[in-house]
């Protein structure tokens, strides 16, 4: 940077003055003049030891001058020596200064890594000529001048000749200034420079040619010093001065206002006298340096100290010289002579001013070159330039110019103009803009060029993006039609994303795009100049129009339709389409259901196709209400109908409920060996064939097929040829098959051709069985299925046919059609079906449904079955089952025939007789006949001559006479007595029992009654309700009149609530109620009564239970004595309470235990979350931030004022009662014995160290009564002082002064008396005297009591003092009264509400068990009737087990006594001692582990502890461990989550998948290769047979085998090497022997082509196989990738196994479930190892593709190089003639054949490529399926886990359960 010179710092110590002052001057000049660096050394050390020794013994003030001046000269010399060396070594110049500041730069290197700078050096070397005096001795002429105490030469006087320069021989005289240069020559102190006599002001000026570093001046003086003296610079070449310092022997008087110092910064200016003393007289010196070394500098690179070094002109100006006096006493010229200023030398060190940007300087052109001279032309590095290196170097303005700063070279920064420039310069605002990151500006930029950096292209031009930003040609003109752009075809220069510009991109009109905007955009065309926007906009429809492609052609305007779009415009969907929309094609298929619709045309609009009859829908695919499709077997004929044959007979078969019917219709035809069957068939509705289905049903005696039936299909007559069945023959209606045993249906092979409106007889002729034996079958039905190969909708030959075909066949619908028991039929083959059913029948089929036999007219639309009413069959419903009769609309009635008297099940149709056996009679034939029973073995019924019929299962008499009944008419009927037993004569008839008259007498009200055989009395046994011999009263709980006609027994209606045993419970005449039971009341006890409510009918009139304390009190006589209404029970409640019972409050109020009614919440609207509160406590729910009862004041536990702050209660937890303090003051709530603020001392009364407090002796309770008595006393008197000072002190005495006014009013009123009498004066004059001696015994009195004020006065100061202590006191007692008081409340509403919620839980107990109770008592069967039962099982049980009840009571009772005899043993000690841990004797207070009974100091239970081996113990280490591992646990858990969640498994299941695709890409390309390769070969093989052909004939023209033998020489690559080898030299043979070459090139300039097209498509191969290859590779990569993957997760899943095994391991003592989890994990562990192996697999198998890879890039390998030799065949000699190539053919064909072996086995290894990729492919999937189990696994047992976690939680909870149990156990 800039070149500092620093004197050395010792100059400031006292030690290296004194070492200076030692040392000689003319050793310093010896010194000076050695070079050689060890020799400075060691002169340092030498001097400085010697020096050293010698400082501290002298002390002269002239030796210090001396030494000064020494000190001086030596350290600036030395200074120089140094700094000279330095720099020669490109290191800084100011070592002190370095030191200083610690901020020397590093030049290690040179310039390379920092500042560099010039050596230093004498300035005036080599400059005499630009050393200049304004006034030198002789210069014009000799001058005298004499000198001053010269004491060693006698000769004082002396000649100055400056005329000619100095000359040690011949010029001695001359003075001029250059004689002050230093030099080293022995003649040094002869010359010298001197001015002219008694001048004052001279100055000496020395011009330099350029910047220089100025760092010191040293001047020694030949004379005296000059008195004064400036010394100035200029940096500028002298056109501004700047004074460095001023020098003066008296500064005040010579420079007045400049500073004598000190110095303090660098740059001030200041006068010194330390130079400028009279003495020395000679060789004086003077001393300046630019930096003071005392002066701490803390940046040397700063503009300031660049400033004060750097020079161009420096002037010291003498201003004054120093006399002896006498000139001012003598004028004379001589005596001037004396006085000039002379100087031996004057050194200015320097060196060249480079800014730190050069390390050496050259001499300025013109400048000569001297040695040791110093330089003022930089050798500039950094890219810097001048004289100074003050400019950046041409080409280098990217940066501002600036000084190489320490380590910072600061070097200029060459211009990047991108090699389009060479000139550019620096702007300061670009460099701002910049950032401070570059400046400079390239200027005269090239090839199309501009910007700062020649960094953009000129308009219409562009960068060219593949081209480097430097390429001259980088710049490419814009190709941009003029037509389609913006600006005449302007484009974008450059690329700017954020702009959206890229580089060439032409800015095109609004409809026009391209990289040239020459067509237009999608949706335009038209392009046009003279448009604006370039293009017009298409007219298509957009549902219409394709809209990946452009909507129209971008020059006609035609709209690109999509795929079933057509029209100009893309407006119209293409015929058999519909619904123009924006699907993907545009419009939709008709899709009209083949067989419903007559063809595939439908609505443009609403695609509706055009149905068949009767069809319906939009693909007319559904039928019209009461149409339906047909089955495959709707033409079914059943045997049971045909003509039957001899032997043949019909078996009806009822349907038996929850079994599948094998047959259809009403049941088989039997079929014998050789007998038939004719079936009719007249209702064909399609030509066409049919197969020939029949069922049939084998019997059980079948083992083997019936070998033979014949089946004849007889025809009306001949068939003609025209006709559908035109092709049949005789032969195709003889048809023969047989009957598998195993089977129940069987198809004809051949089909039946069948024509509409044909009748047809089909005869089936069971001739024979394979066994021989006579056999019968069962044949149910036959059926004509529709044989889909003869309908058009499968065989026209369309793909939708071939379609429609495939999926009938593979969905096998015809094979559903052939049993009873249909399948489930699939929805394709339903549909196809349908389709068939509308083609065979023209459309839909009519249901024509039974209108008696179905439910409805509408059947089945797939089948047509109607819905039958009960026990109906057929497809119409049109005929009862078998087994049932009596068609009608409600269905059939089942047979219900008698299996044993019936034929069979079944019964007429009409009637339901059934066929009955010989004996059965009846419908059914089910019974005997009249007057028999027992069926079927049939009994005469025995009735003792009083019926004729009995019951034909029991036998018991029907319609008994004679008053009989019975079972055999043996007994009198109710009502009746005697004895009706045939053959006990005729008195024994039944008569009529006389209770009191007969039945039907109107008065008979017994049920029977009989004769007593002893006095043959009647007894009667009567009615309920009636009593007496007769029946002739009213029985208890009855009344009426039963004497009287008419008259009855009718219960009492007292509503059941009276007695009814009781005679008086009612009147037995009117019925009147008189004792009603059940707390009823009323004349027919049908009300509740008062106090009770509830249904009085049925007995449960509860007692009223109204809340006294809600209840209007006029309502209750007692607490619980209350009325209430009768019917509800509603009580009668106190203002805003609610309920039944009047039992709790209004929404919003509270209070109900105060007895006046609930009052109002009062919540606050604004800090209350609702406006309800605590029913009891009137606790409102408060928001954050508030508490209270009503939530105006601070929330719980605080205090204050909510509206302004709340404060939080500051109390101290050991001595509180509650957390809450008082809402207004903040006073905590204390405890018994604490008092204070916060309860934190304690209180009056106790004594002791809180929380300690110990109540006081007892002595304290009878001073703290004396207390409180004086207390009251001094109050008293307080209150009496307040009431003097408010009355004054007449109060306490206005009775003496009433008295005092009446005697002054006696005396007055007998002064004013007229008439005074002696006695009248006599009686005043008493009064005065009273009065005189009242006054002065009052005023004594009031003396007195003031004495006695002032001592109550100051009594009652001091009883205040104590009054507002006390008072304190009791303010604080106030507060924790108020405080108990409140918790009174609290405790008093907390009993209540406990209490009442007892109570309302034993109400509504009380409530069920009433209600329970009273259902017992009324509900059948009853819980009293059922007590009843269990009361008599229970007796009969106690009865049956009372011994052996007794037995175990008293063993119970022994085995109790030995328990408690257990227990009185019980030692509790050994109880303490394995609960709590302890000995149970020791005493609590010494007991660490507690015991029974033991307390801790705050109360509670002790027992267990630390070191404690008790139960309680254990449990809570238990406790802790188990948290601790449920800690543990749930670690453990997060990490198996976040394992479960790792990246590095779904990293594997991603590149598992991105491997499964790129296998699936690969297996693409093998397929496309295969395909490929097997084209080539059906090629190659057409190609030989084409060859072979060719040259078999004869006469083939020579040109057509010309192009034969091109075309085998372009299939000639597959050949080997060798043989083209062998080709190659035959040919180059026969080529020698060629004519007419040129002709011969030019006709195979054509196969020259084809072979590089080969060669092309050769590399192309090349390049497939290569990108197979990659993709193998990449697939290698996944898998490894996944292996990675795989392997991470299985070290995470062993951490997480090593993690809960350790957890479990903690769990063990807590529970062994946790066992199974362990399990689990290591079952997973064990799936993932297998994950593992199948993914290793997975590589294994990436391994062989990885090898099938390789084995196609060798092929492809092999191909080009083949390739490649032909191509240097063909490019070399390939010219033969025609009969060369005619000979070669043969050989040709050879090779042709070895390359269709190569080929196949090319094609072998692309099938085992494909085989190999498939299997890869579907392992692949194998394992995705088997790691989505395992993903499913983890997923379980992560969920297991979790149950083990609630599982250890519960365990925990029940620990701590039990853990509370122990700490509360007694």
């Amino acid at each position: 940077m800039f070149l500092l010179l620093v004197s050395i710092e010792c100059l400031r110590s006292t030690c290296c003055r004194q070492t200076d002052r030692q040392t000689d001057r003319q050793t310093d000049r010896q010194t000076d003049r050695q070079t050689d660096r060890q020799t400075d050394r060691q002169t340092d050390r030498q001097t400085d030891r010697q020096t050293d020794r010698q400082t501290d013994r002298q002390t002269d003030r002239q030796t210090d001058r001396q030494t000064d001046r020494q000190t001086d000269r030596q350290t600036d010399r030395q200074t120089d020596r140094q700094t000279d060396r330095q720099t020669q070594t490109d290191r800084p110049p100011w070592p002190s200064l370095a030191y200083a500041t610690a901020r020397e730069p590093d030049h290690a290197h040179g310039c390379t890594h920092g500042s560099c700078y010039p050596a230093t050096g004498d300035l005036l070397v080599g400059r005499e000529k630009s050393l200049k005096a304004s006034s030198t001795c002789g210069s014009r002429k000799k001058d005298p001048y004499c000198i001053v105490s010269h004491l060693q030469d006698e000769k004082k006087c002396f000649q100055c000749d400056s005329r000619r320069p100095y000359d040690p021989v011949y010029n001695t005289i001359s003075h001029r200034i250059e004689n002050v240069i230093t030099t080293f020559k022995p003649h040094r102190k002869k010359s010298w420079w001197q001015s002219e006599n008694g001048k004052p002001d001279v100055f000496i000026q020395l011009d330099l040619e350029a910047e220089f570093h100025f760092t010191h001046l040293i001047m020694i003086f030949k004379t005296f010093r000059p008195a004064a003296m400036v010394i100035e610079r200029s940096a500028d070449f002298g056109r501004n001065w700047q004074v460095y310092r001023y020098f003066a022997y008296d500064c005040a008087s010579v420079f007045p206002g400049v500073s004598k110092g000190p110095l303090r910064k660098v740059d001030d200016v200041i006068c010194e006298s330390r130079y400028s003393d009279i003495e020395p007289s000679t060789e004086g010196e003077a001393i300046y340096r630019v930096l003071d070394p005392a002066i701490h500098i803390e940046d040397p690179y700063s503009p300031n100290i660049q400033n004060q070094l750097k020079i161009t002109n420096l002037r010291v100006n003498f201003t004054k010289l120093h006399t002896l006096g006498d000139n001012l006493l003598d004028s004379r010229v001589e005596i001037k002579e004396k006085y000039y200023y002379a100087m031996y030398e004057l050194v200015v060190r320097g060196n060249c001013f480079c800014y730190g940007h050069a390390s050496e300087c050259a001499p300025i052109d013109g400048i000569k070159d001297e040695e040791g001279m110093v330089h003022g032309r930089c050798v500039c590095k950094h890219n810097t330039k001048g004289l100074n290196c003050e400019l950046c170097d041409d080409f280098h303005s990217d940066m501002p110019w600036r000084p190489a700063e320490g380590r910072n070279t600061n070097a200029c920064k060459k211009c990047n103009c991108n090699g389009h420039s060479n000139q550019c310069h620096f702007d300061m605002a670009v460099y701002l803009a910049t950032g401070n990151a570059a400046g400079g500006v390239c200027d005269h930029c090239l090839h199309n060029t501009m910007g700062r950096n020649c960094e953009m292209c000129k308009p219409f031009y562009y960068k060219d993006l593949s081209r480097d930003i430097r390429d001259p040609g980088v710049c490419t003109a814009c190709d941009c039609d003029p037509d389609g752009s913006l600006n005449g075809g302007i484009c974008d220069g450059h690329d700017e994303p954020s702009l959206g510009m890229i580089a060439g991109q032409c800015r095109c009109k609004d409809h026009v795009e391209g990289h040239r905007c020459d067509k237009c955009k999608s949706g335009f065309f038209g392009l046009s100049a003279a448009n604006p926007r370039g293009c017009q906009p298409c007219q298509c429809d957009p549902r219409g129009t394709v809209s990946e492609s452009p909507k129209c052609d971008p020059v006609s305007g035609d709209c690109f339709c999509k795929r079933l779009v057509t029209g100009r415009s893309c407006d119209l969907c293409l015929p058999e389409h519909w619904a123009l929309s924006h699907d993907m094609n545009g419009c939709r298929d008709c899709d009209c259901d083949v067989g419903g619709a007559t063809d595939n045309h439908c609505s443009m609009e609403n695609g509706q196709c055009r149905c068949r009859s009767h069809m319906m829908g939009r693909q007319c695919t559904q039928v019209e209400s009461g149409w339906y499709f047909m089955a495959l077997d709707h033409y079914t004929y059943e045997a049971e109908l045909a003509i039957l044959g001899q032997g043949c007979s019909v078996e009806q078969r009822e349907h038996q409920p929850g079994r599948p019917a094998t047959w259809t219709g009403t049941g088989f035809a039997k079929v014998p060996e050789g007998s038939s069957l004719e079936f009719s068939i007249n209702n064909i509705p399609y030509s066409m064939e049919y197969d020939l289905l029949i069922r049939y049903e084998p019997q059980v005696s079948m083992p083997r097929d019936w070998g033979e039936v014949r089946v004849t299909i007889i025809r009306p007559g001949p068939i003609p040829t025209s006709s559908p069945c035109g092709n049949t023959i005789p032969a195709d209606d003889m048809l023969t098959v047989s009957l598998p045993a195993g089977s129940r249906f069987v198809v004809l092979p051949p089909p039946v051709c069948m024509e509409r409106g044909v009748s047809y007889t089909l005869r089936f002729e069971f001739s024979r069985y394979l066994d021989g034996n006579s056999i019968l079958i069962l044949g149910t039905t036959i059926s004509l299925i529709p044989r889909y190969s003869s309908l058009e909708m499968f065989i026209g030959g369309d793909p939708a046919s071939i379609a429609r075909k495939q999926s009938y066949e593979r969905y096998r619908c015809h094979e559903g059609a052939k049993s009873v028991t249909r399948p489930q039929i699939s929805n394709v083959c339903a549909k196809l079906i349908t389709s068939m059913s509308a083609i065979i029948n023209h459309g839909a089929l009519p249901c024509l449904c039974d209108p008696q036999g179905s439910v409805s007219s509408v059947c089945d639309t797939h089948g047509g079955q109607c819905r039958c009413r009960p026990n109906v069959i057929g497809l119409r419903c049109d005929q009862c089952a078998p087994g049932t009769y009596g068609f009608g609309p409600a269905g059939c009635k089942a047979c219900e025939c008698n299996l044993e008297g019936a034929v069979t099940r079944s019964c007429d149709q009409l009637t339901g007789q059934c066929p009955c056996r010989p004996g059965a009679f009846g419908q059914r034939c089910d019974g005997c006949q009249a007057g028999h029973w027992g069926f079927p073995n049939c009994k005469r019924c025995l009735c003792n001559g009083h019926a004729e019929e009995c019951h034909q299962r029991t036998g018991a008499c029907l319609n008994c006479r004679d008053n009989t009944g019975g079972d055999k008419c043996d007994r009198c009927a109710n009502g009746y007595y005697g004895n009706p037993v045939l053959g006990t004569g005729m008195g024994n008839q039944c008569r009529a029992c006389p209770c009191p008259d007969g039945p039907n007498s109107g008065r008979h009200f017994a049920a029977s009654c009989y004769q007593d055989n002893r006095n043959r009395q009647v007894v009667c046994n009567c009615n309920q309700g009636y009593t007496g011999s007769r029946c002739e009263e009213c029985a208890p709980g009855y009344y009426g009149n039963p004497s009287q006609p008419g008259g009855r027994c009718q219960p009492c209606r007292c509503s059941n609530n009276i007695d009814m045993s009781d005679l008086d419970a009612c009147d037995r005449r009117t019925g009147e109620c008189k004792k009603c039971l059940y707390n009823t009341e009323g004349p027919d006890c049908g009300v509740c009564k008062s106090g009770y409510y509830g249904d009085a009918s049925r007995r449960n009139c509860r007692k009223c239970t109204c809340s006294f304390l809600g209840t209007e009190h006029t309502q209750c006589t007692a607490r619980d004595e209350c009325v209430c209404q009768r019917a509800t029970g509603q009580c009668q409640c106190l203002p805003n309470t609610i309920g039944l019972t009047c039992d709790h409050c209004k929404p919003n109020y509270w209070n109900l235990a105060s007895g006046r009614g609930c009052e109002a919440c009062g919540c606050d609207p604004n800090n209350a979350v609702n406006s309800a509160c605590n029913e009891f406590t009137g606790k409102c729910q408060c928001r954050d931030g508030f508490g209270g009862k009503t939530c105006t004041d601070c929330q719980e536990n605080y205090w204050g004022d909510p509206r302004i702050q709340c404060r939080v209660c500051d109390c101290d937890p050991r001595g509180i009662e509650t957390s809450q303090c008082d809402q207004k003051s903040g006073h905590c709530v204390c405890q018994q014995g604490v008092s204070g603020v916060r309860c934190d001392q304690c209180a009056r009364g106790f004594s002791g160290q809180f929380p300690n407090c110990q109540p006081c002796h007892q002595c304290f309770g009878d001073w703290d009564r004396v207390v409180q008595d004086l207390a009251v006393r001094t109050k008293t008197l307080s209150e009496r002082a307040q009431e003097i000072q408010t009355t004054g002190l007449t109060g306490a005495y206005e009775k003496a002064f009433r008295d005092l006014e009446k005697k002054l009013a006696q005396a007055q009123g007998i002064v004013n008396a007229r008439n005074t009498t002696a006695e009248a004066v006599s009686s005043l004059m008493e009064l005065i005297e009273d009065l005189r001696s009242q006054i002065g015994e009052t005023t004594d009195t009031l003396n007195r009591l003031e004495g006695d004020l002032t001592s109550v006065q100051n009594s009652n100061v001091e009883a205040s003092n104590e009054l507002s202590a006390l008072e304190r006191e009791a303010k604080q007692l106030n507060l924790t009264s108020d405080q108990l008081h409140r918790q009174l409340d609290i405790l008093k509403n907390s009993n209540f509400l406990g209490a009442y919620d007892s109570i309302h839980s034993s109400y509504n107990k009380s409530r069920d068990a009433e209600r329970r109770a009273n259902q017992s008592t009324t509900t059948t069967p009853s819980t009293v009737s059922q007590s009843a039962d269990t009361r008599r099982k229970t007796e009969r049980l106690i009865s049956a087990k009372k011994d052996d009840f007794n037995r175990k009571n008293a063993a119970n009772k022994r085995a109790l006594g030995d328990l408690n005899a257990k227990a009185q043993t019980l030692d509790m000690k050994k109880i303490n001692e394995k609960v709590c841990g302890t000995p149970g004797d020791a005493p609590c207070a010494e007991s660490l582990c507690g015991g029974a009974g033991c307390r801790d100091d705050e109360g509670n239970r002790h027992c267990g502890g630390l070191n404690c081996n008790g139960a309680v113990a254990m449990a809570d280490n238990a406790l802790e461990r188990s948290k601790h591992a449920e800690k543990e646990l749930n670690k453990a858990m997060g990490e198996l989550s976040l394992i479960l969640r790792a990246s590095q498994v779904a990293d594997a299941k991603t590149k598992a998948e991105e491997a499964k695709s790129k296998a699936q890409a690969a297996l693409d390309k093998a397929t496309n290769t295969k395909n490929k390769v097997e084209r080539s070969n059906n090629d190659l093989r057409d190609l030989i047979k084409q060859i072979r052909d060719f040259l078999m004939q004869e006469g083939a023209d020579p040109d057509s085998i010309e192009t034969v033998a091109n075309r085998v020489l372009e299939l000639s690559i597959p050949a080997s090497p060798q043989q083209i080898r062998h080709l190659a030299e035959e040919i180059k043979d026969r080529v020698r022997s060629l004519s007419n070459v040129d002709a011969i090139l030019q006709q195979t300039q054509d196969d020259v082509r084809k072979a590089e097209q080969l060669l092309q498509e050769a590399k192309k191969a090349r390049n497939r196989a290569e990108g197979v290859k990659s993709t193998a590779e990449t697939v290698k990569q996944a898998l490894e990738d996944a292996k990675k993957a795989q392997a991470t997760a299985e070290k995470a899943i062993q951490r997480a196994r090593a993690d809960i095994g350790e957890t479990e391991a903690r769990l063990a003592q807590v529970l062994k479930c946790t066992s199974s989890s362990e399990h689990d994990l290591n079952d997973a562990m064990d799936r993932m190892g297998n994950l593992g192996r199948e993914i290793n697999a997975l590589k294994l198998k990436r391994a062989h593709n990885s090898v099938a890879a390789a084995r196609a890039e060798e092929t492809a390998t092999m191909a080009r190089d083949k390739a490649n030799e032909a191509k240097q065949i063909l490019d070399g000699e390939l010219m033969d003639k025609y009969h060369t190539v005619q000979e070669l053919v043969d050989t040709k064909a050879k090779t042709v054949q070895e390359a269709k072996k190569k080929a196949e086995r090319l094609r072998d290894e692309a099938k085992e490529l494909l085989k190999d990729a498939q299997n890869k492919l579907q392992r692949l999937a194998e394992l995705e399926k088997d790691y989505e189990e395992n993903q499913k696994t983890l997923e379980g047992k992560a969920q297991q886990l979790d149950g083990l976690e609630d599982k250890m939680k519960a365990i925990l909870n029940d620990i701590n359960k039990q853990i509370q149990i122990y700490n509360t156990c007694q």
